[in-house]
């Protein structure tokens, strides 16, 4: 498939199928160098906490209750130190409302902008990339990557690391756009979820359960996140058509929920995972 970058440059771009995983790559890959200059844009919403229109106005209302959803999930694996790290966390709200809820937070954001933002939420505990693998092994309960995954260069070196990082009992949680959803099967080459170039990668449920097994990993369990159906389907129908037709974009995010219910295909889906002892 052949997709066109509608945030930033307009260039085109292939998704092409990796033989050993079953996720889609996003062709030509930008060099490191190059790649932040595709998320230089004013639009791109986890990086600002603007709310200068009624989408991004929704967009922080729907992040409110979400959040919370987030905070019991993570509660519900906690231990008696209660250390998150929360990779590629934006503007820090994620971790603010965890060091809310006692939680001893730490977040990696290459940003410059939304990282400074962060670090005014929770008291200077966000840092660069570079400081990911400064920190101790087997430092932390949980580690958190939400809509982050598809984005890193180099998976299958971060997933060893994560490995390293957690504790023996810690979880992994991951959410990722699920390119086998109705959705995406929808708006096809239109489909906002595949975001290139900054989404790298393009995620199934056997591809996930591919890379977790080869870097020592289970998933437990997979939750859905209904709203980011119509979030993309929003997104998609301003791609396709040229503007937001919100009547059919909710129209096709609820068909594309309803269907997960039977299929387990929802538009994004949550992995909660947790190292396999037996593979150490």
């Amino acid at each position: 498939m052949k997709v066109i970058d509608h945030s930033v440059s307009g260039e085109e771009f292939r998704l092409i199928e990796n033989s050993e995983f079953g996720f889609l790559e996003t062709r030509p890959k930008p060099s490191l160098d190059k790649l932040p200059n595709y998320y230089k844009s004013e639009d791109y919403i986890s990086h600002t906490d603007a709310q200068r229109n009624l989408f991004e106005k929704a967009y922080h209302v729907v992040r409110k209750f979400s959040l919370k959803k987030k905070i019991r999930l993570i509660d519900s694996h906690a231990s008696e130190s209660k250390r998150l790290l929360d990779v590629g966390c934006g503007t820090g709200d994620f971790l603010q409302v965890a060091k809310h809820n006692d939680w001893m937070v730490s977040g990696i954001e290459p940003n410059p902008t939304a990282r400074a933002i962060a670090n005014k939420k929770t008291t200077n505990a966000v840092f660069g990339t570079e400081e990911l693998s400064k920190f101790e092994p087997h430092s932390f309960d949980i580690i958190t990557l939400w809509h982050v995954l598809e984005h890193l260069p180099n998976i299958e070196q971060q997933l060893v690391l994560f490995n390293t990082l957690l504790k023996p009992n810690g979880r992994l949680i991951i959410a990722v756009p699920n390119y086998k959803s109705y959705d995406a099967a929808y708006y096809k080459q239109y489909w906002a979820a595949y975001d290139v170039p900054r989404h790298l990668w393009h995620f199934n449920r056997d591809a996930i359960n591919k890379l977790c097994i080869k870097h020592g990993f289970e998933v437990e369990h997979i939750k859905p996140m209904l709203f980011d159906a119509f979030y993309v389907s929003l997104l998609s129908e301003k791609y396709k058509s040229g503007f937001m037709n919100p009547i059919r974009a909710f129209w096709v995010a609820s068909i594309s929920n309803i269907k997960s219910i039977r299929s387990k295909q929802a538009s994004s889906l949550i992995y909660v995972i947790k190292k396999n002892k037996s593979a150490f």
